[in-house]
């Protein structure tokens, strides 16, 4: 059996003297503890020496890429060729497949040739011969350092970081520009207040500032290429009624240096955003039509790169930078933040307040699957991107309506108009509209329409009189209430009186008694 085994100062190919011995692969590490002992396992065959650091960088990574580099090509024909009927051991099993198919030669990949190669390794210095320690090492550090630098060139992870910076460039030049827009507004302001209300846009402001200068010139200076005729007069007017104070012309001086630091970041931010427009459209084509160009870069460099971005799922991808509001609603069991930075996207933007929360959640699933598919698909086309915002697109044109009707097809099917076709329509006379029942007479319908009228008035004469006795019985209540009273203050009058009376009749009797026997 032969090894091959791949060096950073050259290719080498052993020949297995005792097969036997490679079977105890637990007890494989004892054989490879001397240089004499791994003589006695495996004998060098041949050695093919790189010619430099660029022919070692060239065969390393195309090991790495498990593609047959040139130079081993050769080998492999001049020296395996003639042992055909052997095996060769590989260390990478991609490289032996590529090897039995352009060469068709038996490769082998196992766990006991995993544990010679780390033998062989251990006594490289021992088994090849002609080879000095020190000259191995500074090919290895050589080969390391090209290697990495290579890999950092190249790498498509690392061209995220260029998006990172941009955005984050991008965002400080914002706060600087208002910076100084805000001190020369404020500064010239105190020489001209009323520019200021009659302009409003910043780079015009500066731009007349720095053309013109001290207010006295605007009457004799021309600034139509500027301004609109309409404003010019209004500020030429106002120039000659102004009530700010008088400056020096270093002061002016000072406040046009300012105003060419401010049209020239300006600028130059115009050109850093088109920068980032053609590298997220490079990079991540389908997450830029889905949110744009600045939020995709936001959430990029939120999330470190595209890779790790295409790692989240949908609802981190919603609340991406809204952290801080998500942690204090977790923590104060209150309602969670519905969306990150996602709020920033055009189509949540153009939604009402009240389906913002569907849309965002629906935007970051959509949003979600375009990461995966820039990150780690290999067509660059947009038309994922392109349906998938279709569908966000129809689905808020539905809320918006308050429709029911139910989402089907692709994006594409969507999109896809009909073929226009002119089609005369012949309205034809329906017989089934004429009427074959005799006609009701008139007086059956009033009589019909009458007899629910004069239940209607039968009723209402009823409830009437029930008011009405309603009404007498609660005011004859107090009535007799007070006829009670008067015959029960009768009864005791009576009674008090009728004693009385009983006396004096007999008081009367007695008398006339007496009389009557005076008489007598």
């Amino acid at each position: 059996m032969l090894v091959l085994f791949e060096t950073a100062a050259g290719y080498a190919i052993f020949k297995v003297l005792n097969e036997k011995k490679l079977q105890e692969v637990d007890s494989l590490w004892k054989e490879f503890e001397t240089p004499e002992k791994a003589n006695k396992i495996v004998k060098l065959k041949h050695f093919e020496k790189f010619q430099d650091t660029t022919e070692a960088l060239a065969a390393s990574t195309a090991l790495v890429e498990g593609k047959l580099s040139k130079n081993l090509k050769k080998i492999l024909k001049k020296i395996v060729a003639k042992d055909a009927h052997e095996q060769l051991a590989v260390a990478d099993a991609k490289l032996g497949g590529v090897i039995k198919d352009k060469l068709n030669l038996s490769c082998i990949h196992s766990p006991m040739v995993t544990e010679l190669m780390r033998g062989i390794r251990s006594q490289i210095e021992g088994l090849i011969t002609g080879l000095p320690s020190r000259e191995m090492a500074a090919m290895c550090l050589g080969l390391a350092h090209s290697l990495s630098r290579y890999k950092l060139k190249f790498s498509p992870d690392k061209v995220d970081t260029m998006i990172i910076q941009a955005i984050s460039l991008l965002d400080d030049l914002d706060k600087e520009l208002n910076n100084y827009i805000m001190r020369c507004r404020e500064w010239y302001g105190w020489h001209f207040p009323e520019l200021g209300k009659i302009i409003t846009d910043n780079l015009t402001y500066c731009k007349c500032v720095r053309k013109v200068g001290d207010r006295t010139n605007f009457a004799s200076s021309d600034v139509s290429d500027i301004l609109p005729e309409e404003i010019e007069e209004d500020v030429k007017a106002a120039a000659e009624i102004s009530m700010g104070t008088e400056v020096s012309e270093e002061d002016i001086n000072n406040i046009i240096h300012l105003c060419d630091q401010v049209i020239e970041i300006s600028e130059y931010r115009t050109q850093l955003y088109d920068y980032l427009k053609n590298r997220m459209m490079a990079i991540a084509p389908n997450l830029t039509i889905m949110v744009g160009e600045l939020v995709g870069a936001r959430l990029i460099a939120h999330a470190g790169s595209l890779l790790n971005l295409a790692k989240h799922p949908a609802s981190t991808v919603q609340l991406l930078g809204a952290e801080k509001a998500l942690f204090r609603a977790l923590k104060t069991k209150r309602d969670t933040p519905k969306f990150g930075l996602i709020y920033h996207a055009s189509l949540v933007g153009q939604t009402n307040t009240k389906n913002k929360g569907k849309i965002s959640r629906m935007l970051a699933a959509k949003t979600a699957l375009t990461i995966r598919y820039d990150a780690l698909g290999e067509d660059t086309s947009a038309e994922m991107g392109a349906e998938n915002r279709l569908k966000v697109e129809t689905r808020l044109r539905l809320l918006e309506e308050r429709g029911m009707r139910r989402i089907s097809g692709t994006g594409k099917a969507l999109a896809r108009t009909d073929k226009y076709q002119n089609k005369s329509e012949i309205k034809i006379f329906d017989p089934s509209g004429d009427s074959t029942l005799p006609a009701v007479s008139k007086k059956r319908k009033i009589q019909e329409v009458e007899e629910p009228d004069a239940e209607v008035a039968v009723k209402a004469k009823k409830f009437k009189a029930e008011m009405k006795e309603e009404t007498t019985v609660e005011d004859d209540e107090p009535v007799k209430k007070k006829k009670k009273k008067k015959d029960k203050e009768k009864q005791a009058e009576e009674e008090e009186v009728g004693p009385v009376v009983e006396n004096t009749e007999k008081k009367k009797k007695k008398k006339k008694k007496i009389k009557d026997e005076d008489e007598d």
